[in-house]
């Protein structure tokens, strides 16, 4: 079963992605659970990381899709969002939300089908995957989607994650071993990042969570690059 919000204020965009999503289970075997939404605030409201895919409306009433994807992407750094929108103007804000893609109004079913398709390639493409990492005393099976970041003080490797950190007994280096097949990048010497959790990259700085990261001048361009990759559905 896979898990869909549709986000939109205007009912008849509601049915047609609705009527499409039926015609893709019919062509493709697919199952759709289905929850609509008429404004982003009503999503967010009830947001419990519980949408495999979003189809997000940009312009609503009382919370556009733009804010009310950077309130998703606070708890929920996995889900597929995709803008429905009348302007491409909005595309690199979209960015910033780690949009995966965008369909124009009036929506056709090729381009939709299009776009599902590789929505749920991303999807299957991320289901949990764990590192084992040594701690002192033992080894922790820490899921790789709940990582923010590494980092190393001095002789010491901490691993930072959704409910606190790990302290390991591994090097920087080996740890990035473990997660290499993984979207992570090492932006410094001492900081090996989640994509995933990327807010914004301003100038040599790169926020995650209440963390803001500096960015080595050498790695800069590179980290750039697989960021956008990244934010655009390519990993």
């Amino acid at each position: 079963m896979i898990n869909v919000a549709i986000v939109d204020d205007e009912v008849s965009s509601v049915e047609r992605i609705k009527e499409y999503l039926a015609k893709y289970e019919k062509e493709n075997g697919a199952s759709f659970k289905i929850e609509t939404f008429s404004d982003g605030d009503k999503i967010v409201s009830k947001y419990d990381n519980q949408f495999d895919i979003i189809f997000m409306d940009v312009e609503m009433k009382f919370m556009d899709g733009i804010s009310a994807a950077e309130e998703i992407r606070r708890v929920d750094s996995e889900v597929v969002i995709i803008f429905i929108t009348n302007m491409m103007q909005y595309a690199i804000q979209g960015y910033a939300v780690q949009a995966f893609n965008y369909l124009l109004k009036p929506v056709s079913y090729f381009a939709f089908s299009h776009c599902l398709n590789k929505a749920l390639s991303l999807r299957d493409n991320r289901k949990n995957k764990f590192a084992l990492l040594n701690i002192k005393g033992g080894t922790a099976r820490i899921d790789i989607k709940d990582i923010y970041f590494v980092e190393t003080q001095g002789h010491v490797t901490i691993c930072h994650v959704v409910n606190g950190e790990y302290q390991l007994t591994q090097t920087m280096r080996e740890v990035e071993s473990k997660l290499c097949d993984s979207h992570f990048f090492r932006i410094s010497k001492g900081y090996l990042i989640n994509l995933a959790y990327v807010e914004n990259f301003d100038n040599n700085e790169v926020k995650i969570g209440k963390f803001t990261l500096p960015v080595s001048r050498t790695r800069k361009k590179d980290f750039f690059k697989a960021l956008m990759t990244y934010w655009g559905g390519g990993s």
